[in-house]
């Protein structure tokens, strides 16, 4: 917790927990708005936050294909830094006629500053992006979203957070 109370403290002003219920949601939500928009052959999610929404609305839109791009943009000591792709997007994917780029759908959970984004824009410049959460700065490297957050809000998600006892105000009534 001292890592991420370092790191809310020097990027963030605002603090916005997300549980588990709000978090599927609002990547139903997501799926809803997708839904109308075209009809998706694949999804690409954006590791390792948009795993968990590529996979509520592959369920939704009942898109079968899945592949993961890996990408990291926080450093050892947890600051932001340059973009770093671990792994790309599969060959097979991008080679196959019938993923045409307009109908894949890149999935993550929040566009922050954009740079992740245009990362990916770059491997497949029609796909559709599509996220959870967007920030002002990075709101330009994105077709659809829910939820806009202030730029200086820090995002707790579920995965982030873990339910802990509180104890009562006067400790004689545990």
């Amino acid at each position: 917790m001292e890592i991420l109370n370092r790191m809310d403290s020097k990027t963030s002003s605002k603090l916005f927990p997300v549980s588990w219920d709000q978090f599927h949601r609002d990547s139903k939500a997501l799926a809803w708005r997708l839904a109308d928009k075209g009809d998706w052959s694949a999804i690409i999610a954006v590791t390792r936050g948009g795993l968990v929404p590529s996979a509520i609305v592959a369920r939704e839109l009942n898109v079968r294909i899945i592949e993961t791009i890996c990408v990291t943009s926080y450093n050892p000591e947890h600051q932001r830094g340059d973009i770093e792709v671990l792994k790309k997007i599969s060959d097979n994917l991008l080679s196959d006629p019938k993923f045409k780029p307009d109908t894949i759908l890149c999935i993550d959970d929040l566009v922050d500053t954009g740079s992740t984004m245009a990362v990916v824009k770059d491997m497949i410049p029609n796909a559709h992006i599509a996220t959870v959460y967007a920030k002002p700065e990075g709101l330009y490297n994105v077709d659809t979203f829910i939820t806009e957050v202030s730029q200086d809000t820090w995002i707790y998600f579920p995965w982030d957070t873990e339910l802990q006892f509180a104890p009562p105000i006067n400790p004689s009534g545990v």
